[in-house]
This record gives structure tokens, C-alpha cells and sequence, in this order.
């Protein structure tokens, strides 16, 4: 298998979407799959009004046929539904080539947050950019849910992992200068993550902030006792999740939360709202604390024994992610282009109920089940 994976969205970006896709880049190699990039540095952009750090890329489908005869992919993965995975959607259909597709964000919410644009009209030119593809992978059990309630189809489950040698419980001791107990918030300070819902609680000790990003100046302008680290990765980051006592996802528009796993992992208790994500990640696993009271939930996440958030944390691993994504894309291969692909059930994590099916799988998904 030759992967081409088409995707909008890259370094300097930080987010979930570009993490995955490293790792599955990364796995693919151990699972006999030679993978590559078409990403916004392979072409001319420009920045995202507003958000500079997102780069939109001056692509035509001329110069994706280009360098598509170039690579020569077997298969062909699209992560995104920027100006690249439409191009690259375009040339798909064009060739007759199957592709997969992959639903990371809420562009809809995201969208009706910034411009008076209905959700309706927005997930329904998602569901057909998805529709025309052989299968959408989806990271949860509820986002399947609602999305096969909006009418999306061929939904196919990839979970999510995290780096537990790097995430982990440490002894170093950090912001010993501040007051205890300390409430961290990992991710992008954009105004679709909420991050105002957490500022603005009536918290003893501490809150810390990690992350860049276009709403910055008006947070910390709103929130002048928090602290703000700017964005961290590798070590700093791992150090700052484990100096922390909990950890606040506000955030009611993620699809899954990878900062979720990471703060399980160094052994932070979560505390978020009762929604998709923090849903299918933190509850009935007593590794934190749900609660549309997001104050009530950040209070409750610090009884939590920070061994159950380590324990849980375990169950959610790189390898079962990429077997899950490199076998779905096989078995959307083999059943061709544009062919609805019945819902499959995978695991949410290495110890959940086993992977279900979908009719009998090719001799390449089986490589990977």
C-alpha cells in the first residue's frame, strides 16, 4: 500500500488533527505501508483571515494531478475539507479512485461562532464532500451517533492514542510559586474552545493556560491572574500536564481531545462538560468528573486518585489506533468508490468489546485486524 494522505492542515499548526496524522505516518511504516504527505507546504497559501496560523493553500487541481502522477499513490486518505481535500477529492472522482475521509472538526459550530452562517447549510456541504468518498472515519461512539442522525453514512471508528513514556507521572515539582491547587487548560485559544467558561469560574488557587493562538489577548485581558505558558511541546509540555492537580476541558465542540488522554496519562484527574469527547473519553471511568456545572466538575476532578487517570490512560495506544486506520482504509478500498460502508464497531480503547464487521474484509484489511 501506497498512502497518499491529503490534508489542510500542518506545521507550525498545533492541534490534533496534525498529531494524528504524524502518528499514523509513523506506524505506517512498522505495518508495511509507505505513506505520504500533501500538506499546505507543498504549495503556495496565504493565512486564514484572522487566524494567521492557519495557512490556506493556492491549489487547482492541475497542480494536485501534478503531483499526484508524482507519487503514485495505491490509496488515498483525505483528513480534511480545505481547498487540498477538495482538490484532491475533485481528482478522486475525477480517476475513479476510492478515498477515505476522516472528521476531525466541527466546522459547522466553529462557522455559526464567527459569521451568522446556520449550522444546517454548513453540515449539509459536509455530508456530501463525505458522501462521495468510500468511508468517514470517526474518532467516537457519539460522534457516530450524531453524525448518522445528520444523515453522514459509511461511518467507520479510529480512535485515538497517547505517547505514556512521555505522558506520564513525574516528581519534579512546578509552579511552586503559585497557590494550590492548580487548574490547567491545554489547547488553542480560539474562541470555539471556550476557554472564557473556565476563566471566568470561582476557583480556589490557580488557573494556567497552555497555548497560542487568535483569542489570546482578549483572555488574558479577561482572566489578568491566570497564566499564560504561550505554546509547549515534547518535555515542557509533559512536565506542565503533571505539575497540574486538574485539568479543565471546557471545550464544547471537540470531536475527541487528545489533551484529554495526555492529562490521563501524567495522572491529571479531567473535569469537562457532559459532551462528545470528555463523553466517550471520561465517563463511567471514574478518571474524572462530568458536569454541566463546569465549576462543580473542576472541584469534584480533585478527589479523583490520580492512579485510576494513569490506569485509564493505558487502554488508549498509537498501535490500536493506526491498526484501526490502516485496516479501514483497506476495507473501504476494496469495496470500491463511493460505496456506503456499514457502520463498523471498533474499539474505543485496547480493552474495550472487539472490533464487529462489515462484510467479509480483503486479503489487505485483514493485514492489519
Amino acid at each position: 500500500m501506497r498512502l497518499l494522505i491529503a490534508t489542510d492542515a500542518w506545521h507550525p499548526q498545533v492541534n490534533g488533527v496534525v498529531r494524528s496524522i504524524e502518528r499514523m505516518t509513523e506506524a505506517g511504516t512498522a505495518l508495511g505501508v509507505d505513506t505520504v504527505l500533501l500538506t499546505p507546504a507543498d504549495f503556495a497559501s496565504v493565512p486564514m483571515p484572522g487566524y494567521s496560523e492557519i495557512r490556506l493553500s493556492l491549489v487547482t487541481r492541475a497542480s494536485v494531478m501534478a503531483r499526484w502522477d508524482r507519487l503514485a499513490p495505491t490509496h488515498v486518505h483525505i483528513a480534511t475539507e480545505g481547498p487540498i481535500g477538495h482538490a484532491v477529492r475533485a481528482a478522486c472522482l475525477r480517476r475513479g479512485q476510492p478515498f477515505t475521509t476522516s472528521y476531525h472538526t466541527r466546522f459547522p459550530e466553529y462557522l455559526a461562532a464567527r459569521a451568522p452562517v446556520p449550522e444546517a447549510w454548513s453540515y449539509g456541504w459536509l455530508r456530501r464532500f463525505h458522501a462521495a468518498g468510500s468511508g468517514t472515519m470517526v474518532s467516537t461512539p457519539s460522534l457516530e451517533r450524531e453524525l448518522a442522525q445528520r444523515g453522514f453514512t459509511g461511518l467507520m471508528r479510529w480512535t485515538r492514542g497517547v505517547d505514556t513514556e512521555l505522558f506520564r507521572p513525574r516528581d519534579e515539582g512546578a509552579f511552586s510559586d503559585l497557590p494550590r491547587p492548580i487548574f490547567l487548560s491545554v489547547g488553542r485559544l480560539a474562541v470555539e474552545k471556550n476557554l472564557s467558561a473556565f476563566l471566568s469560574l470561582d476557583l480556589p488557587g490557580s488557573k494556567v493556560i497552555v497555548g497560542d493562538g487568535p483569542d489570546r489577548a482578549r483572555l488574558q485581558a479577561m482572566a489578568p491572574d491566570a497564566r499564560f505558558l504561550g505554546a509547549l511541546t515534547g518535555e515542557a509540555l509533559a512536565k506542565t500536564y503533571a505539575a497540574a492537580d486538574a485539568f479543565v476541558f471546557p471545550s464544547l465542540t471537540d470531536t475527541f481531545g487528545i489533551v484529554l488522554l495526555e492529562a490521563l496519562a501524567c495522572g491529571v484527574p479531567v473535569a469537562a462538560y457532559p459532551v462528545t469527547g470528555p463523553l466517550d473519553v471520561i465517563g463511567g471511568t471514574g478518571a474524572g468528573a462530568l458536569d454541566h456545572d463546569l465549576r462543580a466538575a473542576a472541584l469534584a476532578a480533585l478527589a479523583v486518585p490520580r492512579a485510576r487517570c494513569r490506569q485509564e490512560a493505558l487502554r488508549y495506544t498509537w498501535a490500536e489506533s493506526a491498526r484501526q486506520f490502516y485496516e479501514n482504509i483497506a476495507l473501504a478500498h476494496a469495496l470500491g468508490p463511493m460505496r456506503a460502508i456499514p457502520r463498523r464497531r471498533f474499539r474505543a480503547g485496547a480493552a474495550e468489546a472487539p472490533a464487529g464487521t462489515a462484510g467479509p474484509p480483503g486479503d489487505e484489511a485483514k493485514r492489519f485486524a
